[in-house]
C-alpha cells in the first residue's frame, strides 16, 4: 500500500502560511514527541527561512523520554531551540510565553507575533489552548480541524497565529508515511488499517516486544507479523463468522497506540542513536 494524502484544502494552507509569514516574528513548530523526523513538513523548512523557530516535541507523556531527551540534545546540537511539552505542561505555556519576546531582536515596544505550525493532528490547537489559557482554538482528535489561519491576542505584547496542518503534497518517504499513518497524522479513510497495524505490530516486535505481550497476555509472541496479529484477534475476541475480524483487531492496535495505552514508546531514534 502506498500511503497519500493532500487534501484540498492544504494547498491554500500553505498559501496562508506563505502570507503570514510575511509578518511573523518567530515560528513554533509542533512535531509528535514520538516520531520529531517523520512530522516535520519539510515544506516548512523552505518556507520558513532565516525566521527564528522554537521546535516544541508535543505529546512528550506518550514518547520514550530516553529518545526524547536524545532529540532535544540533536536540535540544540544543529542551533534549533527546543522543548518537549506533554498534557500537563501549563506551568512550562507560563514560562513559554515569557520567554517568547526574547527569541527576536525587536523594538521593546513592538509587538511579538508568534505563528504556530505543523502537520495535522500533532497538537497545534491544544498548545494554543494552553498558551491561551482558554479554550478558543478548535481540537479534536481526527487530523485537519483547523481549516483556516487565526490570529489572537494572548498578552499585551504577543499575539498568535494559528494555522492548518499542512502535509507535503508527496509522501515520498513511504515509512515515514507509515509511522504517520499509525500515529494517527493521516485520515483512517486514507489508509487501510491492516496494513498499519502489521507495520506496528513489526515494529512493537523488534523495538518493545514485552508492551505485546504484557498489553495482549501473551507468553509469546509467534513467527510473523501476520500470526502475532491473529494471537491478538484471539486474546481479545475479534471472532466472526469463518474466522478471524483482522480488521477490528487492527482498530484496536492503532487505538492502542494512539491513546498511549502501551506506555510510553517512540517511533523513531534521534540521528546520533
Amino acid at each position: 500500500m502506498t500511503i497519500g494524502w493532500y487534501p484540498g484544502h492544504m494547498n491554500k494552507a500553505r498559501k496562508d502560511i506563505m502570507n503570514g509569514l510575511k509578518r511573523v516574528d518567530i515560528v513554533i513548530e509542533i512535531v509528535d514527541a514520538r516520531l520529531p523526523q517523520a512530522s516535520e513538513n519539510p515544506l516548512l523548512n523552505a518556507l520558513i527561512g532565516t525566521i527564528p523557530r522554537l521546535k516544541i516535541l508535543n505529546k512528550a507523556d506518550l514518547a520514550d523520554p530516553m529518545l526524547t531527551q536524545g532529540w532535544l540534545d540533536y536540535y540544540r546540537s544543529q542551533n534549533i531551540p527546543a522543548l518537549a511539552l506533554d498534557k500537563t505542561a501549563e506551568p512550562d505555556m507560563r514560562e513559554l510565553l515569557r520567554q517568547l519576546p526574547s527569541f527576536v531582536q525587536k523594538a521593546e515596544d513592538k509587538i511579538t507575533r508568534v505563528m504556530i505550525v505543523g502537520i495535522p493532528n500533532v497538537g497545534k490547537s491544544t498548545l494554543m489552548n494552553k498558551l491561551l489559557g482558554r479554550k478558543i482554538a478548535r481540537v479534536g482528535d481526527e487530523p485537519a480541524v483547523t481549516k483556516a489561519a487565526q490570529e489572537i491576542s494572548v498578552a499585551e505584547n504577543i499575539k498568535l497565529i494559528d494555522t492548518p496542518g499542512v502535509l507535503w503534497p508527496k509522501l515520498e518517504d513511504q515509512q515515514a508515511a507509515y509511522r504517520l499513518a499509525a500515529s494517527g497524522a493521516i485520515r483512517n479513510t486514507a489508509i487501510e488499517f491492516e496494513d498499519i497495524a502489521l507495520f506496528v505490530i513489526d515494529f512493537l516486535s523488534a523495538e518493545y516486544p514485552q508492551i505485546l505481550k504484557s498489553r495482549y497476555e501473551l507468553a509469546e509472541l509467534a513467527d510473523g507479523s501476520n500470526q502475532i496479529l491473529e494471537q491478538i484477534a484471539e486474546r481479545r475476541g475479534c471472532l466472526r463468522k469463518g474466522g478471524v475480524d483482522y480488521h477490528k483487531a487492527s482498530e484496536i492496535i492503532l487505538n492502542d497506540l494512539r491513546s498511549g495505552a502501551y506506555g510510553r514508546l517512540s517511533l523513531e531514534n534521534p540521528p546520533d542513536f
